[in-house]
């Protein structure tokens, strides 16, 4: 059995912090050729980075009433995304539910961690090239092997931090509002992707996926860690 003790952390308020430099990585370049235009592997940005928050403290923040976290079961069946299923449970969490899981195919996620410790908040100072008022939240997952939330497309322009372990990244379609999605999974689940290349993901690794570009991740092994760093994209008023 694969489970995780909750340590219990308390809110802290988000501080700012200065402009830090993400290394093999050239601004001017980026927002040239990719802000919100294409995916971008960048391959050891935050070599040497600890990561700020364990499982058993991220695990402690699901148990709190005003956190929004949900825990997700895949159950993939081999060359079928129609066919495989996702199963969604909403947080708060009690302490043995969380003590129990399943030894594979389960993430937890929790938003918004960056509110509640500053550690995680800290990550935000990587990115300061981006307008700090576009800054959404740090979603933090943690994931057994196989974990996932299958195949899908976000909103808004998305960094994601590996923190530990490994996880591989499909990259597929570009999708639109209009995209079919799945009926009957309680997930925004596209109903084909088309993989059109896959990263494998280390401690450090970061990965740029733009607005409406379709992604699937997926948990290598039992003890993996994703920062998913959300910015917003401006309104047409904006």
């Amino acid at each position: 059995m694969h489970s995780l003790i909750p340590f219990v952390i308390h809110k802290k308020s988000r501080i700012a912090m200065p402009t830090k430099l993400l290394k093999n990585f050239d601004q001017e370049t980026f927002l040239r050729d990719y802000w919100q235009k294409k995916p971008l592997l960048i391959k050891g940005g935050l070599a040497g980075w600890q990561n700020p928050i364990t499982a058993d403290e991220l695990a402690g923040l699901a148990l709190e009433d005003h956190v929004e976290s949900r825990l997700i079961h895949a159950r993939p069946i081999a060359n079928s995304i129609t066919e495989s299923q996702w199963i969604l449970e909403q947080g708060p969490f009690s302490e043995q539910r969380l003590s129990t899981l399943d030894d594979k195919n389960w993430t937890l996620l929790v938003q918004a961690v960056d509110h509640y410790a500053p550690e995680v908040a800290e990550l935000l100072s990587y990115f300061g090239f981006i307008p700090s008022w576009q800054i959404d939240d740090v979603m933090v997952s943690y994931a057994t092997k196989g974990g996932g939330v299958g195949p899908h497309f976000d909103r808004y322009d998305v960094f994601l931090v590996q923190g530990q372990g490994q996880r591989e990244w499909q990259i597929g379609q570009n999708c639109n509002q209009d995209t079919p999605l799945q009926a009957g999974q309680p997930l925004s689940l596209l109903t084909e992707f088309n993989r059109v290349d896959s990263y494998q993901l280390s401690a450090g690794d970061i990965l740029y996926v733009p607005p409406y570009a379709s992604h699937w991740g997926t948990s290598l092994d039992n003890d993996c860690m994703t920062y998913s760093v959300g910015f917003r994209s401006p309104s047409k008023a904006e």
